[in-house]
């Protein structure tokens, strides 16, 4: 029984891809398989007559190696709201088509997937985030030479240079007074990140997640969250992660310096102005144009309105914020 097959895969091929890795993981597992769920090419559920698993893919043995060491690392640390790496019975290690295949614990979701659109989610997820770091602090140094180290000023630099090339084919989509007011943001809040860079760059170090967005928050049928993919963990400070986490429930604060400063995990940030001059880059509405004019997107009608919603939807809040940024720095 392979239930999954139902469903419609956007890239050409991906139904014989499956059935292709469905024949391979069945020579290779000990276990019989009775369902197949794949969520993306390289991320699938299967279901045993045993157990139920996440089949997640690497490029590289490497990088697989290094994720089941990392998240072993972290629950015999006290992490214990994650998977682990599990390793069933198999013939031998998991690799089909250029893919390294790990097994993960599968964690069963809660009926209701978690988001950021409710206060208690937002502060769960926070304190999730927090523990995280405090228990990643404890082993860092262990994994320096294996992570590499977290940057924030040059990867936007870079996003903003991708965003100002792509300026002639914006200006079909953005009116020149936002497309001038989004450069204007980025070049302010860089500028104020260079000239205050050290806190960006002193310890103490964590094991930065990288990728703080809802999807990687899951919360299981017994009402616990877990913090999930740690595919771009680095080295830095913890304010790396907690400038992303407020990037993504800004939107849902309505852009409320005030209501994000009621968290007490940004209580001594909002004294930086590395961090506040940060807040101010457009970091989500540069990543999603550039990514819709690569893959040329624009032309599919509910994802070019997701980006404008982004970039225009709360524009005046988001300007607000701003304002109040650039007040508080002077």
């Amino acid at each position: 029984m392979m239930k999954a097959m139902s469903m419609t895969f956007k890239q050409k091929g991906d139904d014989d891809y499956f059935i292709r890795l469905l024949s391979y993981l069945r020579s290779q597992l000990k276990e019989n398989i009775v369902e197949m769920v794949p969520y993306r090419k390289s991320v699938i559920r299967i279901k045993t007559d045993k157990s139920s698993y996440m089949l997640k893919g690497f490029h590289t043995n490497k990088r697989l190696r290094l994720q089941e060491a990392f998240t072993a690392t972290l629950r015999k640390e006290g992490f214990s709201k994650t998977y682990l790496f599990v390793h069933p019975q198999i013939k031998e290690p998991l690799f089909f088509e250029g893919t390294y295949f790990g097994c993960m614990e599968y964690i069963p979701p809660n009926r209701i997937p978690f988001s950021f659109q409710s206060q208690k989610n937002r502060q769960e997820g926070l304190e999730l985030l927090e523990q995280y770091h405090q228990v990643t602090s404890s082993f860092e140094s262990r994994y320096r030479t294996l992570i590499p180290k977290g940057i924030i000023i040059e990867k936007w630099r870079d996003r903003g240079k991708t965003f100002s090339s792509n300026i002639s084919t914006l200006k079909y989509f953005i009116n020149d007074k936002v497309l001038a007011d989004l450069i204007n943001w980025a070049q302010w809040s860089l500028n104020g990140m260079e000239k205050h860079r050290s806190m960006f760059l002193n310890e103490p170090f964590c094991i930065l997640h990288g990728d703080v967005a809802h999807h990687n928050f899951l919360r299981d049928t017994n009402g616990v969250l877990h913090l999930i993919d740690f595919d771009l963990i680095s080295i830095g400070p913890a304010s790396l992660d907690y400038l992303q986490y407020a990037n993504r429930i800004l939107p849902s604060l309505d852009w409320s310096f005030d209501r994000l400063a009621q968290f007490p995990q940004y209580e001594d940030l909002l004294n930086e102005k590395a961090f506040l001059h940060a807040l101010a880059y457009p970091a989500d509405i540069f990543r999603e144009w550039n990514r819709l004019i690569r893959e040329g997107s624009y032309r599919d009608h509910k994802k070019y309105n997701q980006v404008m919603d982004l970039t225009t939807g709360q524009f005046y809040s988001r300007q607000k914020f701003i304002d109040r940024l650039q007040l508080m720095t002077n």
